[in-house]
């Protein structure tokens, strides 16, 4: 087992992606360090709990994205860090509060401590492909997005897209704290991840597709073991219209009652493509996007989201 001895800690460990983080890390023999805000909620660390390894290699600790040194204990002595922790919302009363504040400084003040430990050798960020593709640069089916893109937060601010904002500005803060401090910072940049949950609570992302009725986990594990890895790395198997998603949906489920049109007359934008030459350089294979939807819903089905 590649991560036998090996000690590294998960932020936000509960979260959709960080479930099956952790869930891979311990079976590949890593001890794993998972920080909560609320280490002691059953409901919130039970799945964490019952994975293979856990009862030996999993240790919790509680820590706040806006608490400064609150993620201290948690990184102290870790091999190397994951940083998923930070807010996917996209209803909200403030997006300064609410989505801003947790983003940028919760991930200063993971750096910080990260800063602080000497055993920390490389940080591994989740960011978002909305830290990519949001800018005034034309897109359309001839163009190849790749990891030289970067969203503009002025854009993002004018057009109110919040969450990219606040992945965007998470991102540049990282690269600057990084670059001052000497850590050796790698980004993974998802577009919205479909697969299975671990968590029994319903994310934001695989929510949209719950009102129309490739797990990244592994990716974030080459960035460690692969000495090469670095910079940023954008993970989108497809880029798709919602409609499309639709369409797919009614072809795996020709009985659900499904949208027939957008919810409003605006011409649909776009679409363009995602480099992936860089991501498969890693070792990254992709799931076929219908087989991970088919999954997803037949998943929310089985933990009573949705009926089909």
């Amino acid at each position: 087992m590649s991560g036998e001895g090996k000690v590294v800690c998960v932020t936000g460990a509960s979260g959709y992606i960080a479930s099956w983080l952790v869930k891979f890390l311990l079976l590949r023999g890593y001890t794993v360090h998972a920080a909560l805000r609320s280490p002691d909620e059953a409901s919130k660390t039970k799945h964490l709990r019952e994975l293979e390894g856990a009862k030996e290699r999993l240790h919790l600790f509680k820590a706040d994205l806006l608490e400064e040194g609150s993620f201290d204990a948690a990184i102290f002595g870790c091999h190397a860090v994951f940083h998923t922790a930070s807010p996917v919302i996209f209803n909200f009363h403030d997006p300064q509060t609410d989505v801003l504040d947790p983003a940028i400084k919760g991930t200063l003040n993971v750096l910080t401590s990260c800063s602080k430990a000497p055993s920390v050798t490389r940080v591994i960020l989740t960011s978002s492909i909305a830290a990519v593709v949001h800018s005034e640069r034309p897109r359309s089916s001839h163009v190849v997005v790749d990891e030289t893109w970067f969203s503009d937060p002025d854009f993002c601010k004018k057009k109110m897209k919040w969450y990219a904002l606040s992945k965007t500005l998470a991102e540049e803060a990282a690269w600057r704290f990084a670059k001052e401090n000497n850590i050796d910072l790698i980004s993974i940049n998802p577009g919205v991840v479909l697969s299975p949950m671990l968590q029994p609570t319903l994310n934001e992302s695989v929510a949209i597709i719950a009102k129309l009725i490739n797990d990244v986990a592994i990716a974030h594990i080459l960035a460690l073991e692969v000495p090469s890895a670095q910079g940023r790395y954008c993970l989108v198997d497809t880029v798709a219209h919602m409609s499309q998603i639709v369409e797919m949906l009614r072809q795996l489920y020709p009985s659900l009652t499904l949208p027939n049109k957008c919810a409003d007359d605006k011409p649909l934008e776009p679409t363009y493509k995602i480099s992936k030459e860089k991501s498969q350089g890693l070792g990254i294979e992709y799931t076929p996007t219908k087989v991970s939807l088919r999954e997803t819903l037949e998943n929310l089905k089985a933990k009573g989201f949705i009926s089909l």
